[in-house]
């Protein structure tokens, strides 16, 4: 029998990162109704800001709308969750 299975794996991880992403952008335009530009914009802000205070992983830095119940009890609500690793925190002039 043939195996086909060498022909269709993918040797560059890369490419399964970039699509996952991709599609995590299209989840997110699709659950808070804003551009995937727009979050890029608000992830860049982010990081601008908190690089003012502390080395971070942008690496391994993660930021995600999301859904949570409204503390109004009104439904449900998007909100935006950031996993920021912290490398280290920066002198604070005190």
């Amino acid at each position: 029998m043939l195996d086909l299975s060498r022909f269709f794996r993918r040797s560059d991880s890369s490419t399964k990162n970039v699509a996952k992403e991709r599609l995590k952008l299209v989840l997110i335009h699709d659950r808070a109704n804003v551009s995937p530009q727009f979050l890029e914009m608000v992830k860049g802000e982010i990081i601008k800001v908190i690089s003012n205070y502390m080395d971070i992983d942008e690496n391994e830095l993660d930021i995600q709308l999301t859904r949570t119940k409204s503390e109004e009890g009104e439904g449900v609500v998007p909100a935006l969750v950031a996993n920021i690793p912290i490398k280290k925190v920066k002198n604070s002039g005190k």
